[in-house]
């Protein structure tokens, strides 16, 4: 099983205990055990989710600091096209571009132009693959990783493209070793991002064995500093731009999508709402599509938590700003054809497979469905765990116990003072010896002490949270 980096990160110092991120998590990857949230990084997509709703600031997502360009002799920009949404009254794309340049940057290539040249190859493998529609976009890689743990039946649905920011990369890097004649180690690529997805995507790639982009700025760590760039920009600046109204969608939930001139497809945005698209796909409720767009945030990558802005007011800042742009400025010529596709394929992973093999899985399914029964299916997250069978799942995998349920424990200590009445009823009578009785009441009334500490220390819990 492949192992991957996981850009998500959870500091423990920070962490309270609390359930937020466990119920909001949409792989069930986070547990919280002992007081503190702990994260499955098998499970984990590294969407993000848990990072927006925490509200002590526990999580966060680790990406590279500015000084990142002074490691290189000569530095490329990627600015993905969610970060020109971040500006209030933007009106020209070459503002950002250029306020890059003075910030320290020697070249940009805007993401937006990239995607440009997806959307041409995407049409086209539409055009000449139509008994495997719908296509699924493979631009999120958060979806991705979600389709390959948890959908295994959507991944020959799955488009072999590489993203617009993976295309990029590769054309910006040709094209400055080509420029500049330094080794390509002297050459940084930098992605300027919107999502700690995509730093995972840098650092473990899907598609391709190897990224070309080096570093990963956050849009929330570069946004001050070009903000005063901005407006420094005189207005005899170069147009440096090369992205259209098809590159500069790309920001926004549906962007994509439009890029291909069909009306049969579907777009959806935020984590479970691409989850249920995803379940609703593998039933094959959906009719006449041809692609599909899943985007893991909030209105697409202008939602995403390393930006600043809030994601819908962003998106209509997108639709402000691409309002008078051409349709496309970037069209595809023969060296970028061969960046395009995928170079290596998407294989499944089962990482929520109970046992190792298809009949210890079946007979640990049947397990928990027993545990299930027991449990008091409330799903109200005391226990650590997201829902009632999210713990009878942990029980079968012995990461947990019956005596993590709050219910469980307060109806096993009614039982036990209801045995221990009768026993006292019983030493008072004589109608048991005595002696052995009373060994027997000494053993119940420490069993009930110690479930009762346990109880009391599980209700302090869930009185913090």
């Amino acid at each position: 099983m492949d192992k991957f980096y996981h850009s998500v990160r959870l500091d423990p110092e920070l962490c309270m205990g609390c359930i937020n991120c466990i119920k909001r998590c949409p792989t069930e990857a986070i547990r919280v055990r002992n007081g503190k949230a702990l994260i499955n990084s098998k499970f984990c997509i590294d969407c993000g989710e848990c990072i927006r709703v925490c509200p002590h600031h526990a999580k966060h997502a680790t990406y590279d600091k500015l000084d990142v360009i002074k490691q290189y002799k000569y530095t490329v920009a990627l600015p993905a096209p969610s970060l020109y949404s971040q500006f209030n009254n933007l009106d020209d794309v070459n503002i950002v571009l250029n306020a890059l340049l003075m910030m320290g940057f020697n070249d940009v290539f805007e993401v937006g132009a990239a995607a440009e040249l997806v959307s041409e190859a995407t049409r086209e493998y539409l055009s000449e693959h139509e008994d495997q529609q719908p296509i699924i976009s493979t631009a999120c890689s958060s979806v991705v990783r979600l389709i390959r743990v948890r959908f295994p039946n959507l991944i020959p649905h799955l488009l072999p493209l590489n993203p617009p920011v993976e295309v990029a990369a590769c054309l910006a890097a040709e094209q400055a070793l080509k420029k500049t004649g330094l080794p390509r180690e002297d050459i940084g690529i930098i992605f300027i991002s919107p999502c700690p997805s995509k730093v995972t995507y840098v650092k473990s790639p899907l598609g391709t064995e190897k990224s070309q982009v080096d570093k990963v700025l956050a849009i929330k760590e570069v946004y001050p500093q070009l903000l005063s760039c901005m407006k420094a920009v005189g207005e005899d600046s170069p147009e440096i731009g090369t992205s259209g109204k098809i590159g500069v969608s790309w920001g926004r939930s549906g962007g994509e999508a439009s890029g291909l001139f069909t009306e049969s497809y579907l777009a959806a945005d935020g984590i479970e709402n691409v989850i249920r698209v995803l379940e609703d796909l593998e039933d094959q409720k959906f009719t006449n599509l041809k692609f599909v767009e899943l985007n893991a945030c909030n209105a697409g990558c202008v939602g995403g938590v390393l930006t600043v802005e809030n994601p819908y007011v962003a998106e209509v800042k997108l639709k402000r700003l691409r309002k008078y742009m051409p349709v496309a400025r970037t069209h595809m010529e023969h060296d970028a054809e061969t960046y395009i596709p995928w170079t290596t394929g998407v294989k499944f992973e089962p990482v929520f497979n109970l046992g190792n093999t298809m009949m210890e899985s079946f007979s640990r399914l049947n397990q928990v469905e027993r545990l299930c029964k027991r449990l008091p299916g409330l799903d109200c997250g005391s226990c650590g765990a997201p829902t009632c069978k999210a713990l009878a799942e942990d029980i079968v995998r012995g990461e947990a116990s019956e005596k993590d349920c709050v219910y469980y424990l307060r109806d096993n200590l009614h039982k036990l003072s209801e045995e221990v009445g009768i026993l006292a009823d019983d030493l008072a009578s004589g109608d048991k010896g005595g002696d052995e009785t009373l060994a027997i009441l000494k053993e119940y009334i420490q069993r009930i002490s110690d479930e009762m500490s346990l109880l009391d220390t599980k209700m302090s819990a869930e009185d913090k949270e």
